[in-house]
């Protein structure tokens, strides 16, 4: 017994068929899809990006503050936006630009203060001096950034530790308490002969 061959429409609507499963696949293997939604103790969040950047403008109207990260998620409970390997950019009064980062960061309730956890880093490049801590905050209002946990405070070729650090990017200060230990070498440049 010989089976009735299938007619020419319905061959063709097969191939198109198969053409458009492939082009979907296609299309799917190229996009790519979005991460779990976040959740945790705060609550289910009400939004989350990727690949953001935030900027913060002051009163009058100037950008003093960017923050990029891979992504970020806002619950609404506690209105806090917590940020995976933020990398922020921080500007004094002066228009000096200071470099914050962090393994992770959160923005308090209004978008401050900013506080960066896990290798947190204060970089003032104008200044050459670097902080290393494990835990950051910055107030962008008053632009006072501490840490109470131990910091490393490096000018090369100096080097100081201390249990609480405090900085005022406006006016260009920083403070290093409690239990301070320095490697502050010798200067060996020769002075000229007059």
């Amino acid at each position: 017994m010989r089976l009735p061959r299938p007619g020419f429409r319905t061959g063709l609507f097969l191939l198109l068929l198969a053409l458009g499963a492939g082009l979907a696949l296609l299309d799917l293997r190229d996009t790519p899809l979005p991460g779990p939604v976040p959740g945790g103790e705060a609550g289910e969040p009400d939004y989350y990006l990727e690949e953001a950047r935030l900027t913060r403008f002051d009163a009058a109207g100037r950008a003093h503050q960017r923050l990029d990260t891979p992504r970020l998620t806002h619950t609404p409970q506690d209105d806090v936006t917590r940020l995976e390997k933020p990398q922020g950019r921080l500007l004094d009064d002066s228009g000096r630009v200071w470099l914050a980062s962090g393994e992770r960061g959160t923005l308090g309730a209004g978008g401050n203060p900013l506080t960066l956890t896990g290798d947190a880093r204060l970089l003032a490049p104008a200044e050459r001096w670097q902080l290393d801590t494990e835990v950051l905050h910055f107030d962008a209002d008053s632009g006072h950034a501490w840490s109470e946990t131990p910091a490393l405070l490096r000018q090369p070729p100096q080097r100081m530790r201390g249990e609480r650090f405090d900085a005022w990017i406006h006016d260009n200060r920083a403070r290093l308490t409690d239990n301070v230990r320095g490697h502050h070498p010798p200067d060996t440049r020769e002075e000229p002969e007059s």
